[in-house]
């Protein structure tokens, strides 16, 4: 190789120890990347810039905006209220969450599918008496296993079948090419979840971490004589406290949510603080705060108030805030919204809230404006907003949205028209009939997601074209012996582990080259090289972090990391397995002659 080819695979292994290591977005990873094989001249501008014009991104954009009509019209609530019902068991329970999600995630993108069902199966799961932690995961990895059902199901696929076509200019793959795979694999893993999981998983029913507010807030009041009245929050002295945090002030029966430091302190006014309640001593020792004249009564956060919501939002790994201090990282200018609590590993964690370091995964309790939920509910920075009474959908729209979905398949599995145009009328209709509004459809356009696989397309460019991917190739080949369902399983297992540490978009864009050089090299029939990385891509089951809907269910469950460790690496090891043996036994590994 020359030097460009050597550049290529150190920036390739800097970048995979950067996405493992540290947490800056896989985004900034990749367009980092992009920018010196650009600037360094081993990419021409075009050749940069090719994956922001695939056709697999686009239609990956197109097909987020049809999901969006589905869920804004309330199609997906459709399907949950006529297949929910009333199971007595765990596992009668999950052959009632079982179709509604498979089918669904099947044909839309998962993470709104599993964001609108978290908040379902969780009050479902209240009343038929099963706790959450039951479910969750099972919901999160049969999403999983849905999306590994057609081309659409997950962006994955979509990504890798446009980079097929641009790297080796044939049609690529229809809308059912890769479901002989997933159907088999997705019943064989339900099967495993219903067997084993509901044994596994830990029954978490009487640990709720936000279960009594009373435990992490505490009420004061105001002094109507006492010299604290008339002066601002800052000038009182109430937003230096160490160890609490004001909320929001009741007076005269308003509440005064996300206080500002300018706010006027009145007589008699109710003072909620969140931290800390062993603070209380330390509150009332302050000149003009008295106990709170009410103290027998409900916590005025349990009391319904219009001004406000309580709502639960689990932090994404794209949260502007992660890493710093909810101090540092001035939450409430940055959200309008005030956080009671945080929990992690399903018990909230103690102490000063000001100095806790937000993590991915978090669960947070905010109190906040109603405006909140609805500016932040296809935010990027929560994966999850547990709140069921913001947008109404728009029910009269749930068929019209499912029969635009049956379209948009149809047409696209008969070859009517390609895969790309479908999605972009799909879109289109969602959006003219009113599935969905225009504000709907741009934030449900997940920009980071987006970025990284444009970018991502140039690395797998340079690594082709610098001749890595041939010289990676050879070595594969010597390293398997030459034995093809040897080589077979390699790709499955590198997809796999990189899934896991970096990002699966990216770690599929990165091998496709390279197993599409092993394959011309050995003369190998690359569809099943090829379905064994979509495959292994989407399978990531044994972290929180590996994949996103993972992360969702993380907090509301009140799961610990190693709960997943537990069931995932299992349901790793046992849908790898199936996976290989219907590839191996299906497909001829070696063209004929």
């Amino acid at each position: 190789m020359e030097w460009q080819g050597w550049f290529c695979l150190a920036l390739t292994m800097t970048a995979l120890v950067v996405l493992s290591l540290t947490r800056i977005s896989p985004h900034v990873v990749m367009m980092g990347v992009m920018t010196i094989l650009s600037a360094l001249g081993i990419l021409s501008a075009t050749e940069a810039l090719a994956g922001f014009s695939n056709s697999g991104l686009i239609t990956v954009a197109a097909m987020f905006v049809v999901a969006a009509g589905v869920y804004g019209s309330g199609g997906v609530d459709l399907l949950v209220n006529k297949v929910l019902g009333q199971p007595t068991s765990v596992r009668s329970a999950l052959c009632r969450i079982f179709p509604p999600v498979v089918l669904l995630s099947g044909f839309l993108n998962n993470t709104p599918v599993v964001a609108t069902m978290i908040p379902a199966i969780h009050a479902w799961a209240r009343k038929i008496k099963i706790p959450p932690s039951k479910l969750m995961i099972p919901l999160s990895y049969t999403a999983i296993l849905g999306g590994t059902l057609t081309l659409v199901g997950t962006s994955t696929n979509l990504v890798i079948n446009g980079q097929y076509q641009a790297l080796t200019g044939e049609a690529g793959f229809s809308l059912f090419s890769i479901t002989a795979v997933g159907i088999p694999v997705a019943l064989a893993g339900m099967a495993f979840i219903w067997l084993f999981l509901p044994r596994w998983l830990p029954d978490r029913s009487e640990k709720q971490a936000f279960g009594n507010l009373r435990e992490f807030t505490l009420e004061v009041t105001v002094d109507p004589s006492g010299p604290l009245v008339g002066k601002t929050v800052q000038g009182a002295n109430l937003r230096q406290l160490e160890r609490v945090y004001l909320v929001e002030v009741e007076r005269q029966g308003t509440i005064l949510t996300a206080v500002s430091s300018e706010e006027v302190l009145h007589g008699g006014d109710r003072l909620v603080f969140a931290g800390d309640t062993q603070a209380i001593s330390d509150l009332l020792r302050i000149h003009g705060i008295v106990a709170s004249s009410e103290e027998g009564e409900i916590s005025s956060l349990n009391k319904d108030r219009a001004e406000r919501c309580l709502v639960e939002a689990v932090v994404s790994p794209h949260c502007a805030a992660l890493g710093k201090n909810i101090r540092d990282a001035k939450f409430r200018d940055r959200y309008g919204a005030v956080v009671l609590a945080v929990a992690r590993n399903g018990e909230r964690v103690k102490g000063n809230l000001g100095n806790i370091y937000l993590e991915a995964g978090d669960t947070l309790l905010l109190e906040a404006r109603p405006a909140f939920v609805t500016r932040q509910r296809y935010n990027k920075d929560f994966l999850l907003i547990n709140d069921l009474d913001t947008e109404t959908p728009r029910h009269e729209r749930a068929w019209l949205s499912w029969g635009i979905l049956i379209g948009v398949v149809v047409a696209a599995g008969f070859g009517v028209i390609s895969m790309l145009n479908a999605a972009l009328i799909g879109a289109g209709l969602m959006i003219v009939t009113g599935c969905c509004t225009i504000s709907q459809a741009e934030k449900s356009l997940d920009l980071t997601v987006l970025i990284t696989i444009a970018a991502s397309f140039s690395l797998g460019a340079a690594l082709q074209k610098t001749g890595v991917a041939e010289w990676l190739a050879y070595y594969i080949i010597d390293l398997s012996a030459g034995t093809p369902w040897l080589m077979l399983i390699m790709t499955y297992v590198v997809v796999s582990l990189l899934t896991e540490t970096i990002t699966n978009n990216a770690a599929a864009v990165l091998m496709l080259p390279i197993v599409l050089e092993v394959t011309e090299k050995a003369s190998l029939n690359n569809e099943p090289f090829i379905f064994a990385i979509m495959m292994a891509a989407s399978a990531s089951f044994a972290t929180p972090l590996g994949y996103q809907t993972n992360l969702m269910v993380y907090g509301p469950g009140g799961y610990r990391f190693s709960d997943f460790l537990k069931v995932g690496i299992p349901m790793n090891i046992f849908i790898g397995a199936v996976t290989l043996l219907v590839l191996i036994l299906g497909w001829p590994l070696v063209n004929a002659e």
